[in-house]
């Protein structure tokens, strides 16, 4: 608990902070040009710094990983771009064409805040026309949006390659691990990586799987034992400088939540849906208030799952890169300022990495937990007292 208080104090005292400075920091100067570089989207006109483009360039998915800026010059790895419309077809090239937003390639540009903001000067709409960051449009010889050139978009971004490269490396371990088991037996000592993953299943299967689906947990614990070491790989490697952040993507959560939710449908038997329908021993008064609500908190369990882990994912996130770019506002305040708090910055970053550690551990067992917990109550009347001991 302290640790969650202590984390959801500093998301407020952060918040508050940078609205309190919002004033004093200047929108970026619109853009000139199609192939020209531009300041970059993160600086106003005098150069001062935007946390809130900086903090959402963190948070959302990108076509290549970033890892530092030094001046002009950017450490990334692009990704590759794969788009298709109705008028040019199939094109496929590498996201450092766009030369981070700033070039047009192949009838094609890649939305930055500086295009935004020159969008926003033209009298666009952004919001009505939903466009956003890092979203490709379609555009003429001139840079020019061109609107009625739908885009569909089938990069592999950030997030979807650092999804695959933690399917890669689950399959690859749990393979190896499963190899020893087979080739030494279950009964001689684990050695390796298998003596690190033996007591998380063991753990995983007495606490989750016994504990909330009895007799049946054999059948589940395949399912939920993927659950939840996908979804540590992925806060785990989330946590690495200059990765995505792929689990505090609520398209990623979503998906889980909806495969949770397939899930606790299929193992549903005509006791929990009659206790949904026609609740036993309540007036008739109240069933027709109590079995909406019933029915409600069926689509209400993935929703929780899904917003839980994104929600928490997300917040580890913010709070470090708040506390990152406080020692660069201090410093546009006062530079002694900014050396002098840069000390503490670093300081509460550490602290908040090893505790966001505890949290990947603690949200993949909790997503795990409770869709344990949600199948057990989908065969509610199905396994007795007896076989749940």
């Amino acid at each position: 608990m302290s640790h969650r208080s202590l984390r959801s104090l500093l998301v407020v005292a952060f918040s508050l902070f940078l609205v309190a400075i919002s004033a004093r920091l200047t929108a970026q100067d619109s853009l000139v040009g199609t192939g020209k570089k531009t300041e970059q989207p993160a600086k106003g006109k005098e150069g001062k710094l935007k946390p809130g483009t900086l903090l959402m360039e963190h948070i959302l998915d990108a076509h290549e990983f970033h890892f530092l800026s030094i001046g002009e010059h950017h450490v990334t790895i692009p990704l590759p771009v794969i788009l298709y419309s109705p008028q040019n077809g199939f094109s496929f090239f590498i996201s450092s064409k766009f030369e981070h937003g700033n070039a047009t390639y192949n009838g094609y540009r890649l939305v930055n805040e500086a295009y935004l903001e020159k969008l926003k000067e033209e009298g666009v709409d952004i919001k009505k026309k939903r466009l956003s960051a890092e979203k490709i449009i379609s555009v003429d010889s001139e840079g020019k949006w061109i609107e009625n050139v739908k885009v569909y978009d089938f990069s592999m971004t950030r997030n979807v390659v650092q999804m695959l490269l933690g399917l890669i490396l689950l399959v690859w371990l749990l393979l190896n691990v499963a190899k020893k088991y087979k080739k030494n037996g279950a009964m001689s000592a684990p050695s390796g990586f298998q003596n690190a993953l033996e007591p998380v299943i063991t753990f995983v299967r007495d606490e989750v799987g016994k504990s909330c689906l009895g007799s049946k947990y054999e059948k589940y614990m395949p399912y939920l034992l993927t659950v939840f070491f996908f979804i540590l790989i992925g806060n785990l490697i989330g946590l690495l400088p200059g990765t995505a952040n792929v689990t505090g993507n609520i398209a990623f959560t979503a998906v889980l939540g909806v495969i949770s939710f397939i899930v606790i449908l299929a193992s549903s038997n005509k006791h929990y849906w009659g206790h949904i329908f026609n609740p036993p021993g309540v007036p008739l008064g109240v069933k027709f208030i109590l079995v909406p609500v019933e029915v409600l908190g069926v689509f209400t369990k993935p929703f929780a799952l899904i917003i839980r882990l994104f929600a928490n994912m997300v917040a580890g996130h913010m709070i470090i890169t708040c506390l990152v770019m406080l020692i660069f506002i201090f410093g546009a305040l006062n530079q002694g300022v900014g050396y002098g708090f840069s000390p503490v910055s670093v300081a509460f970053c550490i602290f908040i990495y090893f505790i966001e550690i505890l949290v990947a551990f603690l949200q993949a067992f909790i997503f795990t937990n409770l869709t344990a917990v949600f199948i057990g109550q989908a065969f509610e009347g199905g396994h007795s007292d007896e076989a749940h001991a």
